[in-house]
């Protein structure tokens, strides 16, 4: 096998045999071109239907406002008064309740972890189908550890959430991201940063999730009762600020909502960057310790 050290060099490599277990798992994902195009055409719809498709600025209009009488009649002066302000309304309370002027950019950047969240999750099928298969068994018969098994399904299930999100990113654009002040070339590196650290840390748990489990459908239970709740109780869709206090406790405590929270701060927020380092901090404690812990579980639940 490729994974056998020459020479027994490399045997006593903890990460021997690393690249080429990553290389595999991202290859079956390229050569599988359905796979791979519904991969990327799904979130385009969610962008589409879901970000252009909610437009709650244009509930602020003035034909949703009760028409107004004054006695007696406002002078021509004051008439235009009014209507600039109403005018600016919508534009008003749209930068207040969400910091951009347009729904979709607000949430395009939730949407875009979203992914990131769900595409993790083919890193813990992949262990199970390879127990299923045997093929971790002829693995751990070589020089290769669990470490490195473990590891190797982790980064390939990061990278491939990764190239989604960042592709995704490039549509929102397309699709008219609205950019704040503060937006630079090197803002995206920070996107790519935070990505990459959530998905270690959700990648982690989905693969820590599986290492006992030998059917699809247990994981994909397990799957669906993780997703829900990290998308729906984090600011994705709505600010936490305005959410019930119960909820804002749970939300102030999800990954999720500091990893949107950082991609916000570096694409659209005008104000600064603000408590970005603690989002960081946040998403790499977070990654770290979930890392770890699916490391030390394989130790000793990843068997023959």
């Amino acid at each position: 096998m490729i994974f056998v050290a020459k020479n027994g060099k490399d045997s006593n490599n903890p990460l021997h045999g690393l690249g080429a277990l990553i290389n595999r798992e991202l290859t079956k994902w390229f050569k599988n071109p359905v796979v791979f195009i519904i991969t990327i055409v799904q979130p385009v719809f969610w962008l589409g239907l879901l970000g252009k498709g909610m437009n709650l600025s244009g509930l602020f209009t003035a034909n949703h406002f009760p028409s107004l009488t004054l006695n007696p009649p406002p002078a021509q002066q004051q008439l235009i008064q009014i209507n600039a302000y109403f005018s600016s309304l919508q534009s008003h309370i749209m930068t207040n309740l969400f910091g951009v002027p347009d729904y979709f950019s607000f949430v395009a950047c939730g949407i875009i972890i979203m992914l990131t969240l769900m595409a993790t999750t083919y890193s813990s099928t992949s262990v199970v189908l390879d127990r299923r298969f045997g093929f971790i068994d002829k693995l751990l018969s070589t020089s290769v550890s669990k470490t490195t098994v473990i590891i190797s399904k982790i980064i390939s299930g990061t990278l491939r959430a990764l190239v989604q999100a960042v592709i995704l990113l490039g549509i929102a654009f397309l699709f008219g991201l609205t950019t704040g002040t503060n937006f630079s070339p090197l803002s995206i590196l920070g996107v790519v940063a935070i990505i990459f650290l959530f998905g270690m840390g959700m990648s982690s748990i989905f693969v820590a999730a599986s290492l006992r489990s030998t059917r699809l459908e247990t994981q994909s239970a397990f799957i669906n009762f993780v997703n829900m709740p990290l998308v729906f109780a984090s600011s994705a869709f709505f600010p936490a600020s305005l959410m019930p206090s119960w909820l804002q406790t749970v939300v102030n405590a999800n990954p999720t909502s500091y990893a949107i929270d950082a991609i916000r701060r570096f694409l659209i927020d005008s104000s600064g960057l603000g408590n970005v380092a603690v989002d960081f901090l946040y998403v790499g404690a977070f990654a770290i310790i979930t890392t770890t812990i699916s490391i030390v579980l394989s130790w000793r639940f990843l068997s023959k």
